[in-house]
């Protein structure tokens, strides 16, 4: 396709499947099956494709519900015993989440849960603030207009940019994009767009920390690659979506339901030790309490879940594989407070906003603005419910450091909450997000591997098309699906992806 043609390109890219046709389900004679390990996102959509396929699924997750990263769970205040539903942290419903949206159409298919943002604001020190809102959704379009009317950057400091270095963010193409930048670090990219410090602070480093990976330790081409899935190659804008309830009630308790009534046999409390061979074609899947023989198995875990059952399961037996699956690694730890104050937050305030320059502080979120739940509090208490973030936080601060950074970041930003008493709090430090260090990408593992019936699924794998964080592990699991099935000639679910080429793509 030729750059006019993209430049004017409306919409999302149909990247799969190979088989578009074919059977609706497997024949009921053919007896398939399939294990599923994880019921986080990658888990709950390949047991979802598999099980609407006729495929005979089984769902092993090791926590009591599902959800995996994305999860929540029940939890009540000291303050007046009343219960609330906790989660790991804000998540953000973008609009170019595709896979992950068709996933979740199969609970409630006008996905009224999410509600819309109408911005998506970046606070930083002395009043600075960037507005994502009103963009062009086309590039180049979107990155002028931003230039333009941005209040970090004079035209003099424009002119200074490194216009060919910039113009890279326009060009991303995945074997180009990787083979060029692959080996250089997202800092090392950054520095060398010679953006003022301002303006980089506040239009960049938001961006870039919301991956979870520390910039100094982060692939240029994996940030370049983000830069075009969410900004630059998105058809559908920067603003998101957000759910109206905490995740158990609005996604998760619904798919245990939907998962039932597809005929899925989920097992909870049940940690898989290692993988086994029974028989040429099928494989047995060991836990604590029993085994489980599947033609086929979809490991969708963590990283070192997955490094764990790998070491433990002699059946796996690839060298080369093996070695590529212990290199992988986890980022550094994100952290999440979040606050019941006895006072609310100064009206107009934004659900969500991005911050920058104020330490640790990578966003605040008012729940009580977001979900009803919350809202519902604030209401009767005349209080706010915040939720602060922190992402690749140092390994050397203890909680007590993280927390006292948060609040002083909030203090600094949102000033009406210094006087407000803590009625409440709960603080999370979680390590288990991947890394995606510079020169990882030719040895990060696919979804296929080595092995007939093994597959991965998860944030972690590597794609063929442009993904990322929740949108990445809903892929993944349909990928693996798709796998599975097409044995059988059934026909796979179909993926779509934001353009998979820059628009300068080829260019340079």
């Amino acid at each position: 396709m030729n750059r006019l043609a993209r430049l004017f390109r409306a919409g999302p890219e149909r990247v799969e499947p190979a088989r578009p046709h074919g059977l609706d389900r497997v024949p009921p004679d053919a007896g398939a099956t399939a294990c599923v390990v994880g019921g986080g996102i990658a888990g709950v959509a390949a047991a979802t494709v598999l099980a609407e396929r006729g495929v005979g699924v089984t769902l092993l997750e090791r926590d009591s519900a599902l959800g995996g990263r994305a999860g929540a769970w029940s939890d009540s205040l000291a303050v007046d015993g009343e219960a609330f539903e906790m989660e790991r942290g804000f998540h953000a419903f973008f609009r170019q989440y595709y896979n992950l949206r068709a996933l979740l159409r199969r609970i409630d298919p006008a996905l009224s849960f999410l509600a819309p943002l109408e911005d998506y604001p970046v606070l930083g020190p002395d009043g600075a603030v960037e507005s994502f809102s009103g963009l062009p959704r086309r590039a180049p379009f979107n990155v002028a207009t931003l230039a333009l009317r941005t209040r970090s950057l004079t035209l003099r400091e424009l002119a200074r940019v490194n216009a060919r270095s910039a113009a890279r963010m326009l060009a991303y193409d995945e074997a180009r994009t990787y083979a060029r930048y692959d080996t250089m670090t997202a800092r090392a990219y950054l520095s060398s767009l010679r953006f003022p410090d301002r303006a980089r602070r506040m239009l960049f480093d938001v961006f870039s920390h919301s991956f979870f990976n520390p910039e100094e330790d982060m692939s240029a081409a994996e940030l370049l690659m983000m830069f075009h899935f969410y900004f630059l190659g998105n058809p559908e804008g920067l603003i998101f979506d957000v759910a109206r309830e905490p995740f158990s009630t609005a996604i998760w308790r619904p798919f245990a339901r939907k998962l039932d009534e597809l005929g899925v046999r989920t097992r909870f409390a049940a940690e898989v030790s290692h993988l086994e061979r029974a028989g040429d074609k099928r494989w047995r899947v060991v836990t604590a309490t029993g085994a489980i023989e599947a033609d086929a198995v979809v490991l969708a875990v963590t990283v070192p879940a997955l490094r764990q059952i790998v070491a433990r399961s002699a059946a796996l037996d690839d060298a080369s594989w093996r070695r590529d699956i212990d290199a992988l690694r986890v980022t550094l730890p994100f952290a999440v407070l979040r606050l019941w104050l006895d006072r609310p937050t100064r009206q107009g305030r934004a659900p969500f906003a991005g911050t920058a320059g104020v330490g640790l502080l990578d966003n605040i979120s008012l729940y009580h603005l977001l979900e009803g739940e919350s809202r519902a509090w604030a209401a009767r208490t005349r209080g706010a419910v915040v939720e602060l973030h922190a992402y690749a936080v140092p390994e050397d601060l203890d909680e007590d450091a993280i927390a006292r950074d948060l609040i002083a970041g909030l203090y600094a930003l949102y000033e009406e909450t210094r006087s407000a008493r803590v009625l409440e709090r709960r603080f999370l430090l979680r390590r288990d997000c991947p890394a995606f260090e510079p020169g990882s990408h030719a040895r990060r593992p696919r979804v296929e591997t080595p092995f007939s019936g093994i597959f991965l699924a998860g944030d972690f794998v590597r794609l063929s098309f442009p993904t990322a964080l929740m949108e990445r592990a809903a892929a993944s699991g349909m990928r693996a699906a798709n796998n599975v099935v097409s044995a059988w000639a059934v026909r796979e679910e179909v993926l779509w992806s934001v353009p998979t080429r820059g628009l300068f793509a080829g260019a340079f």
